[in-house]
Formats: C-alpha cells, structure tokens, sequence
C-alpha cells in the first residue's frame, strides 16, 4: 500500500533530471529539438547585438574627429543596419521560440494526462480508500502536467545562458579579469534565495496537501448538480462556503507568508547586484577617462555586464528551478511507480465459457485495507450454473463487498473463492470481468447519448447495434428513449447542451440494460428495482427468467417481492452467513429472514385488511 514520501527521499530524487527529458523528448520531439535550437539562437543574438552596439559607438567616437561627415555616417549606418537585422531577427526567434515552447508544453501536458489516466485505470481499488493515494494523486495531477516541460525548457535556458555569459566573460577578459569576479559575486546570492524558497515551498505543498483536497472537495460539493437539491433544501451553501474559505485563508496565509520573505530577500540580493553593476560601470568609467578603453568598451562593459549578471543569475536560477521542479515532480513518479496488488498471473488459466460447476467461496474472509475489522469472516456460498440466488441482511452487513470479491476487484484476505474448481486468482482478472455483468446500487450516470450509455456494458460491440435496442427493450428502457428529442441519440443529464435529464427510475433502467447488454455468465444485480415504480418492477420480474436467459444470477435486495424470485437465498450479519435456504424453508425456521420478511410484510397486510 502506498506511504507518505518523506522530505530526504524526496530530495534524493531530484537529480533524476533524465527522467523528465525522456518524458519531454517522447512527448513531442520535434518541437523539443525546435526548441532548443530557438533558445541557443536566443543566447548568441544578444552577443551580436552587443558586439554592434560597440562598433556604433566607437564609429561615432571616431566621426566626430572626422571632417569628412558624410563618409563617417555611412560608416555609422553599417553597423546600425546590422544591428537592425540582429533585433529583428532576435524578435524573429523569440516569437518562434513562444510558439515551440507553446506547441510543447500543450502535447506534454497531454501525454502526462493520458499517463496519469492510464495509471488511474490501472490501480487496484484499495488504492481509492487510502487517503495517502489521494494526496499523491492530488499533487500528481497538480504539477505534472506542466512541470516536465519546465525542466526540459531550463535545461535548455541553462544552456543559452551559458553561451551569452562564455561571451560576455571573453569581452571582460580583454578589458580586467576582476570584472567576472564581481559579476560571479552578485549573482550567487539570488541563486542561494531561490534554492532555500523552494525547497519551503515544497515542505509547505506537501504537508498542506490533505487541506487543499478538502478545499475542492467543499468546491465540488457547492458547484455538483448532483449536491444541488441537498444544498438548497437543507441550507449547507453557507457552511460549505465558510469551510472553504477558511481552508483557503490557511492555504494563502501560509503561501503569501513565503512568498513575503522570498520578496525581501529577493529584494536585497538585487539591491546587492545593483550596487555591484555601477560600481563597475564607476570603474569602467575611470579607465576610459584614463583612455585606457575607448567610449565603446565603456559601453559594452556597462550593457555586457547587465548582461552577464543576468545571464549567470539565471544559470543559478535555473539550476535552483531543475531542484524545484524535479522536487515538485517527484510526485509524479511517486505515483507513476504505484504497483497493483492484483497482479496478472503468469500462465493465467483460460476462463471458462460457460459455468460447469459454478462458483464456490470456501472459508472466505476479507477486511479492508487499513481496517482491523472483517467485513466478511469465514463465508461458504455457492452459486451452481443457471442458478438464482439472493443476499439478504442489514445495510454493512457484507452483500456488496461479497460481490467485489466475485468481481476481483479484491481478494480474500483468508479462503478462495473457485470458478469450475480453480482459484479465482488463476485466471486474468480483466479476461474474469468480462464474464460478469453488475449493477451496483450506487451505478453511473454517463452524461453521454443514451446509446453511448448502454453500450458502455460491452464495448466490444458496435454502437450501433441493434441489440442496444433489445437490450434497452429488455430493461424497459426502451420507451423512456423513445420519448426523449432525438432517441437514442439524446445526451442524458444536463451537463452539455440539449442534453435531458431522467428519473431515477428512467436512470436505473438505462443500468439495467447496460447489464443485459454484456454477454456475462453471470449477472448481478444490487438493489436492481429500488428506483423503479411498482408497476415497472412486476413487469421486469414477471420476465426475469428470460431476460436471464439460463445464466446464473445473484439478487441483493431488501425488496422480498424480488428475493423470493432466487432458488437459493442467504442470510448475512456482520460479515456471516446467518441462513441460507428457500424462501418457504427460511420462513420455516422463523429466524432473521423470516423476521425481516415480517417486519416489511406487516404493511402490505394491514392495508388488504
């Protein structure tokens, strides 16, 4: 199961750099390599336009002894027009390099997504108990997308940087060595602020990041069209909207906090390269009243060393960036290296077509991860081919968790559960499901077409189909479609434009023709009616065995007019089997079932009388 991360390990994780450049490469390679060239571009242009700004200078100098003005300006005008063409071109390949950058972050961002999605997919569903997972996944989703992009394009920004202070260093060099060391002394100070902030912000991030879930949960909450009745019948906007505000207020205290003492010691360092950039232009101004530089030098010491500072405090920002945004990234990985417990066996067993001996749970108990409680403990049940049986018992009692033990959405904590005599576990659990066909209680809306939504129960068919029709027909959700604007076609829900929404009978019955759309051997149904009216449930069940057709069937209901239909019925009470008989056995035993049976019973005989 997944662990909080501590800071160390994270910490030791952000040298990984090649991950994130393998990621960007594959991503979109041809825009990376676009990229790159663009940005180098970007790192030499400048030289040549201080190179130019130079050469105007000490052209200009030398004119002004020069009696021949006209011949001195067009000798001005060469180097002007040169570094026209340099400014122009430099805009040139900066709006280039915006659209390459552009271009790339947006397919990044994208095959991260289709990488987080693909993992989500992938986890087993005891991941989704654990809040750990959904902190993980919460910082995944939040820095992912954009922060692999970020360390290509630093990276990249590293290397131009590197080439525009290489030249600005060998112009120095020619003028006094003690310039670069100036230049190397103000720009470290910045880079030490950025690598201390950032290694605060991600401290901050991390132990922060159960309250910014809980803060978009209060937001999902008050937007959901799903929460929207609740929220007005029992007044809760306000609360919501107090609790999410004062998570935020935490969130932004302890945000601008940071970001208050990152500006003051940002503020400072500049100060200190400020001071340091007009000293050296003092300097430079005295060697040229000296003449031991001409005017130009002058010139292009003051404007190179703006730049050199920049481009070395850049060069330690950027370093202190690839450090914050590999920390960031960690997450990522974090959860890209989550393993699932189900694993595919490695010979798996082919599943059986149809059922010769049926299922069996022998002994089965299972509890929870992260739970001492079994909510299953030492269960014997069995469900022979084309057989109907029925779980009955109080709500926690463990009907729905038997059915995800069936599914292989888990496995036993003790016992096996065997298909045809072998182990659940033998065979692929993806092949399993297929065989299997479930509606839960708390099923899907798909606000998709009414199509879409039944023939999401198998998609190996064609949409268009006509058995969507007959399953839709089987389930009686035929004629809910046929009323709605453009029938199947229709969106369901109100979530995109012209889409209409439906009861939650009409819903239930779109679920049940998901359901008998797939070709499963075994068909579960979890409170199958309790949406429906009475009229609708009697037609449904008055076809059961056909709808059925000979396949075996477990009901869990708290409806007896549908558990009396199973051939076999069990009991369960906190975890156990209780009873299990017939109907008319049970009632016979006068014990919980026939207790429960009563209790509902009692109604229906008063109202006769």
């Amino acid at each position: 199961m997944i662990k909080s991360v501590p800071l160390k390990q994270a910490l030791a994780q952000t040298l990984r750099l090649d991950r994130a450049v393998r990621l960007v490469w594959k991503s979109a390679p041809g825009w990376t390599l676009a990229n790159s060239i663009l940005v180098i571009a970007q790192g030499l242009l400048p030289l040549a336009g201080l190179y130019l700004v130079r050469q105007i200078v000490d052209a200009v100098t030398a004119g002004i002894d020069n009696p021949n003005k006209q011949a001195a300006f067009q000798q001005v005008l060469v180097w002007v027009i040169l570094a026209a063409g340099v400014g122009v071109m430099t805009a040139l390949v900066r709006s280039l390099g915006e659209l390459a950058s552009q271009a790339q972050s947006q397919l990044v961002t994208d095959a991260v997504s289709d990488l987080l999605h693909a993992q989500s997919i992938a986890v087993d569903l005891e991941y989704y108990e654990n809040p750990v997972y959904h902190d993980t996944m919460h910082r995944a989703q939040a820095e992912a997308p954009y922060r692999p992009t970020s360390i290509v394009n630093g990276l990249v920004q590293l290397a131009q940087n590197t080439i525009s202070l290489v030249g600005v260093v060998g112009l120095f060099l020619l003028v006094t060595p003690l310039l670069g060391l100036v230049m190397l002394l103000a720009a470290i100070p910045g880079a030490v602020v950025r690598w201390h902030f950032a290694r605060r912000s991600f401290r901050f991030e991390q132990e922060q990041a159960e309250i910014d879930r809980k803060s978009w949960y209060y937001h999902w909450v008050m937007t959901d069209s799903g929460h929207a009745k609740e929220l007005r019948l029992f007044n809760l906007g306000s609360i919501f909207k107090a609790r999410y505000r004062d998570l935020r207020n935490v969130l932004r205290e302890g945000r601008l906090a940071l970001t208050r003492q990152r500006s003051i010691a940002d503020f400072i360092v500049q100060a200190l390269a400020a001071l340091a950039i007009f000293a050296t232009l003092g300097l430079a101004a005295y060697q040229a009243l000296l003449g031991r530089i001409t005017l130009g030098d002058l010139t292009a010491i003051y404007l190179g060393f703006q730049v050199g500072v920049s481009s070395l405090q850049t060069i330690l920002h950027s370093l202190a960036g690839l450090y914050e945004d590999n920390l960031f990234l960690s997450h990522f990985y974090q959860f890209l290296e989550l393993q699932p417990t189900l694993q595919v066996p490695a010979d798996p067993q082919p599943v059986p077509e149809s059922l010769r001996e049926g299922v069996c749970f022998e002994g089965v108990s299972f509890s929870y991860p992260n739970t001492t409680h079994f909510a299953l403990e030492n269960v014997d049940l069995a469900l022979a081919p084309g057989q109907v049986i029925a779980l009955v018992g109080a709500n926690g009692s463990g009907k729905t968790t038997l059915v995800k033990l069936l599914c292989e959405l888990y496995q036993p904590t003790h016992g096996r559960v065997r298909i045809d005599g072998l182990d659940l576990n033998q065979f692929d659990p993806v092949e399993w499901r297929r065989r299997i066909s479930v509606v839960f209680q708390d099923y899907v809306h798909y606000y998709l077409t009414a199509r879409e939504n039944i023939w999401l129960g198998n998609v190996d068919l064609q949409p268009e189909e006509q058995v969507v029709a007959e399953a839709a027909r089987r389930s009686g959700a035929d004629k809910v479609i046929e009323a709605l604007p453009q029938g199947y076609d229709t969106y369901l829900g109100t979530w995109f434009g012209e889409g209409k929404e439906l009861s939650g009978g009409e819903w239930q019955k779109i679920a049940l023709a998901r359901t008998f759309l797939r070709d499963a051997q075994i068909i579960v149904l979890d409170e199958p009616t309790s949406a429906l009216d009475p009229l609708a449930e009697a037609e449904l069940f008055r076809q059961f065995r056909q709808l059925i057709q000979g396949k075996s069937a477990i009901l869990i209901s708290h409806r007896f007019s549908t558990v009396q239909m199973a051939d076999y019925i069990y009991v369960l009470d906190q975890g156990r089997i209780l009873e299990h008989g017939t109907h008319s056995s049970l009632l016979a035993q006068n014990g919980r079932y026939a207790e429960f049976f009563r209790a509902q019973a009692i109604y229906y005989q008063d109202a006769v009388k």
